[in-house]
């Protein structure tokens, strides 16, 4: 986590020897100070620095990948002549273990249309989720391992 702000300090320091105040010079010293910061990783500790930012721009481009494909679900549930939906919560036992990571993952599942995440056990090991359509919890919980919770694993440990 320091390593990224040092690389936000080297971009801002870009921005100000440059001169230019702009998001595209940003961006611009932001990617020189990852290269400067990829070639002494072995100095500053930082060797899977450039491995966990590509973990988190994989996690983000899923979360919007499933935000898409699950609005889409919800919006064909919501304008088919017949709903056959069957709402229910679900228990989801967690192999996140970190506050944050059951944060994130919670928060994810809550953005994402036709889920709620509803209450986490007091042991943190049980994150409880409403579904629209639980007719199949099983397939639920394989599809939030599978995804947001290995991603977010991939990405943070």
């Amino acid at each position: 986590m320091i390593l990224y702000l040092i690389n936000l300090l080297l971009a801002l320091v870009w921005v100000v020897v440059s001169g230019s105040f702009t998001l595209v010079n940003l961006i611009f010293g932001f990617v020189l100070g990852a290269a400067a910061l990829y070639l002494i990783r072995e100095q500053v500790g930082g060797v899977g620095y450039m491995q966990r930012a590509g973990a988190i721009a994989k996690l983000v481009l899923f979360f919007f990948m499933e935000l898409l494909k699950s609005a889409w679900r919800v919006a064909i549930l919501v304008l088919s002549p017949r709903v056959d939906i069957k709402p229910g919560i679900f228990a989801y036992h967690l192999k996140a273990d970190q506050d944050f990571e059951i944060t994130l993952l919670a928060n994810m599942i809550t953005l994402t249309p036709g889920t709620l995440s509803v209450d986490v056990s007091e042991d943190r090991s049980t994150l409880y989720v409403h579904a629209l359509d639980c007719s199949d919890p099983d397939g639920a919980r394989a599809d939030i391992a599978d995804g947001f919770e290995r991603m977010i694993l991939e990405a943070f440990r």
